[in-house]
């Protein structure tokens, strides 16, 4: 909120003032014993004992001192406000000790009471005792032993103390379960701008609601929901409070002292709540009733946010739908950042390419990755870092791989990466198959410049996903295929079993897959689905509520990968089992057909790596093995294996036993054929 040098000359004026308070209240006290030893009803009314010397003091600071903060946001009477000093006082004052013990007439009580509080203190009222008064309702001061509610030991609580010191520090119960956000952004994608414009008046102090109304913010992208919050905060110099759902405990009554601890914790530092929802299953009742508790009892400013809209949610809410940026948003995101980084290079701004070239650089980056603000800015600093360090990057691959490393997280957790450094050379097809490939592989290159520059994206975004099935038998070549495109696109590939995300309850499925997409989105990455079949069988008639369910399934898959950005490929080893509606909505149909021998020569030809040491090894002969390439493979890397343990060249003698023991694991029997003319 301030700079460190205001902020030592407030935490000095804070330490005046709370000096100035407990000398009051040792005035008051002092006072009251010396006309008790006259009077025991005496109640002190001297000049000393008036605290218009504390609001002289607070007067002249810049910033109220931490004792009159807590006076205006819990609303404490006089009453209450000379009993925190007071527990304050007995703490941080080595003179209140002996003070209480005169003041009790008792050696044992040199501690405050509420008992002494009522004798001694000014404008006194009982309900300053209650547990529903704020004191002990907001958990301000605690009660320790005594037989009696009046004989009470009365401390106060070691967050509030800390708060009066000018001490920045949190609740201890609140350590671990609440964190605010790590950056605060400097500037929104324009869209995203006007969202917050339209946020921060429900929440302006001048709004006709009391209670401010819950915000939801809907969208796939936490970190652009979190800078909406920030910048909606910021207008209104508040501070925020970051919690994740799932760390919000189930127990009502654990839930009860933990809201009200929270709420506390967000009137102390003038912050608002921001609970994220985003990976939070509430579906699951416990959740979502722990999840409408918290809420309706912290009844203060919160923001929720989460993937997809919620009604099932008592409390109203008014919701906010967080579009994904438009690609010239992205693209000026880009320009900013790499202009406010250009001064990092040191002199060596050669590195960054003229402005035309940088222009069609961050043009492909911005059609391929959908990253927020905040990450762009971190893929940029990582790429300055890189570009001073690594001479043998360019500023275009020195963004990619930081982009390609920066989308990661969203999706490792959901789907298997997989490293490639397949090439095209490394792939034996039909001119036909191979043709097509080629294709997929220039519509991903060439989509900024026919989706934007060409204009087709103006006209209808729907249906601008890149979508493949890759139909054959096993071990025709799918998933190498796949992993060529990554390997030429410099992208990465991530397989998902669809067998795995088909789920058994209704609405499982749809909830995984969204999750897969959500975390796919922003790096574009190429997505191959395995096992098609397993959710894209024929759509039968709707006999019941389970054909019914399952052809959602599809639709709902469906409409994922037609609006994906990236390229989703799906692969099947049964294409007659996809229905043909299903089919007519994909882009790209690619036939993997069984190997023939001129095929297979090929491939015997390539398996073995440039290092592999090889001796007469007859690879016409090898073709005649009637068997796929993935088999191939297999047979290749196990002859190697033979070779090396008896310290000699791979030869056909080793390929043989190799053979034998792939055969008899798959079941078929070795033909003399296959074999012939082999040793």
């Amino acid at each position: 909120m301030y700079s460190s040098t205001d902020f030592n000359v407030w935490y000095q004026a804070n330490q005046h003032y709370s000096f100035a308070a407990f000398d009051l209240v040792h005035n008051i006290l002092q006072n009251f014993i010396n006309q008790s030893k006259n009077d025991p009803d005496a109640r002190s009314s001297n000049t000393d004992c008036d605290r218009s010397k504390l609001l002289n003091i607070a007067s002249e600071m810049s910033f109220p001192p931490a004792f009159e903060q807590i006076c205006q946001r819990f609303r404490l009477s006089e009453f209450e406000f000379y009993i925190l000093v007071f527990c304050a006082a007995i703490e941080l004052d080595s003179r209140f000790p002996g003070l209480c013990t005169k003041a009790h007439n008792d050696e044992n009580y040199y501690y405050p009471t509420f008992g002494l509080a009522l004798r001694a203190l000014p404008n006194t009222h009982w309900s300053a005792l209650t547990p529903g008064g704020v004191l002990r309702y907001w958990k301000l001061i605690d009660l320790g032993s005594g037989n009696s509610l009046l004989n009470k030991q009365l401390f106060i609580d070691e967050r509030i103390l800390h708060y009066l010191q000018g001490i920045p520090t949190i609740d201890p119960l609140l350590v671990g379960l609440t964190e605010p956000p790590s950056r605060c952004p400097n500037q929104l994608m324009s869209s995203h701008q006007s969202l917050a414009d339209k946020i921060a008046p429900l929440w302006h102090p001048s709004s006709s609601q009391n209670i401010p109304p819950v915000i939801q913010l809907c969208g796939s992208e936490i970190e652009d929901k979190i800078d909406i919050t920030q910048v909606v905060c910021h207008q209104l110099r508040r501070r925020i409070s970051l919690l994740n759902c799932d760390r919000i405990p189930l127990n009502s009554n654990d839930l009860t002292a933990f809201t009200r601890r929270l709420k506390r914790e967000c009137i102390l530092e003038h912050k608002a709540l921001l609970l994220n929802c985003d990976d939070t299953d509430l579906f699951d009742p416990e959740q979502r009733a722990a999840l409408n508790q918290l809420m309706e009892e912290f009844s203060g400013f919160i923001i929720i946010t989460t993937r997809v809209p919620l009604q099932e949610l008592k409390c109203k809410m008014i919701r906010f739908d967080i579009p994904k940026p438009e690609p010239q948003e992205q693209l000026i995101t880009w320009q900013v950042s790499v202009d406010e980084l250009k001064t990092q290079l040191n002199g060596q701004s050669r590195l960054i390419p003229n402005s035309e070239q940088l222009s069609q650089d961050l043009q492909t980056l911005t059609s391929q990755f959908y990253l927020s603000t905040s990450t762009i800015r971190s893929a940029c600093t990582a790429a300055i870092g890189q570009l001073t360090t690594q001479s043998t990057f360019s500023f275009k691959q020195a963004l990619w791989e930081n982009c390609r490393v920066q989308a990661r997280p969203g999706l490792d957790k959901l789907a298997e990466r997989i490293e490639s450094k397949l090439t095209w050379e490394d792939l034996v097809l039909p001119p036909l198959q191979e043709h097509t490939l080629k294709q997929i592989s220039a519509h991903v290159r060439q989509k900024a410049k026919v989706y934007e520059n060409w204009g087709f994206a103006a006209k209808n975004r729907r249906g601008l996903g890149i979508t493949a099935l890759f139909s054959g038998p096993s071990g025709t070549g799918k998933t190498l295929a796949a992993g060529v495109l990554a390997n030429e696109l410099n992208l990465d590939l991530y397989k998902i079993e669809l067998s795995s995300v088909v789920g058994k309850y209704v609405g499982e499925t749809e909830k995984s897959l969204q999750r897969i997409f959500d975390g796919a989105e922003s790096g574009g990455v190429i997505l191959l689905f395995d096992e098609a079949d397993s959710i894209f069988g024929k759509r039968s008639e709707v006999k019941d509520s389970k054909d019914r369910y399952a052809n959602l399934e599809v639709s709902y898959l469906l409409q994922r990968m037609e609006s994906y950005s990236g390229l989703a490929i799906l692969t099947t080893n049964l294409q007659s089992n996809l229905d043909s509606a299903f089919l007519r909505r994909l882009r790209f149909v690619t036939q993997f057909s069984f190997p023939d021998a001129a095929h297979r020569e090929k491939i015997w030809q390539r398996i073995f790596p440039s290092n592999t040491p090889t001796q007469g090894l007859a690879f016409e002969k090898l073709a005649q093995l009637n068997t796929a390439g993935g088999n191939i493979r297999i047979i290749a890397l196990n002859a190697a294996f033979v070779a090396a343990d008896a310290g000699e060249a791979v030869q056909m003698k080793h390929i043989l036993t190799a053979t034998q023991t792939e055969y008899e694991k798959l079941g078929k029997s070795l033909t003399s054929v296959e074999v012939a003319g082999w040793i």
